[in-house]
């Protein structure tokens, strides 16, 4: 029962980011209004992580298996795209390359970022021990 509460949540946080897309006409996908929405929901905690984290990690982890039917649309499709396979092997490299450069400097931002507020916390920590 507790799964089917947890992906009620889920299901009702990305019902309302497909009624903002609806309402809202940017160009911007359904699912990406349910992630912010989910991510307002808790990082100000009106949702605890709790709420949703079991579903979400079954979720996370069937992942690749709800990849099967677009593969098997792109085999289907493949007569329509041979004769841009170059420019599509091009993008796809080229933003491939672009996603991991910058995941990797958001990453080291954020170490740099807490290690440099932990060092902080310590040195100001000893200033208030020496008094």
């Amino acid at each position: 029962m507790r799964y089917l509460k947890q992906f009620f949540v889920i299901l009702a946080v990305s019902f309302i980011g497909e009624v903002l897309k609806y309402m809202i006409p940017l160009p911007i996908p359904a699912s990406i209004y349910g992630l912010v929405i989910m991510l307002f929901l808790l990082g100000t905690k009106i949702l605890s992580l709790e709420c949703v984290r079991e579903t979400g990690l079954f979720l996370v982890e069937i992942m690749p298996v709800m990849f099967i039917p677009a593969a098997v649309g792109l085999m289907d499709s493949w007569g329509e795209l041979t004769p841009m396979i170059l420019s599509f092997s091009v993008i796809t490299l080229f933003v491939t390359v672009l996603v991991m450069v910058c995941a990797g400097h958001t990453a080291q931002f954020i170490i740099r970022h807490d290690r440099k507020k932990k060092t902080n916390k310590e040195v100001n920590g000893k200033e208030k021990n020496n008094e």
